[in-house]
């Protein structure tokens, strides 16, 4: 199973396999072709509050983490999270985000989910 993060921004490259849009929000400044994005799971992103929580630094990465995960629970996210441990299990699978720091956002919570 191989997934990766990569920025959306990045240009894409034959080892990413199926690419994989994870923000809620298409990225500014980029065209749908340029991205080269092949799914694109909306529900799988964490909320609009939780979001905003945390790009108004108000709480620590973990506890970011946490209640991203706890989001994951519900329903709609767990089918979404379960079809892309799928695509992973057939082949590589590239996170994108639009996120400055990848590792320090969702992109990489749900990375380690899926590993």
């Amino acid at each position: 199973m191989s997934v990766r993060i990569r920025r959306v921004y990045e240009a894409p490259e034959p080892e990413d396999g199926v690419r994989v849009l994870v923000d809620r929000l298409w990225p500014r400044g980029l065209s749908k072709d340029a991205a080269h994005v092949d799914e694109w799971p909306k529900g799988l992103t964490p909320s609009t509050e939780l979001r905003r929580w945390y790009h108004a630094g108000e709480g620590s990465y973990e506890e970011f983490a946490g209640r991203y995960e706890a989001e994951l629970d519900a329903p709609e996210a767990g089918e979404l999270l379960d079809h892309v441990r799928e695509l992973a299990g057939k082949g590589a699978v590239t996170l994108l985000t639009a996120s400055k720091s990848p590792e320090r956002s969702h992109a990489a919570v749900l990375a380690r989910l899926l590993s």
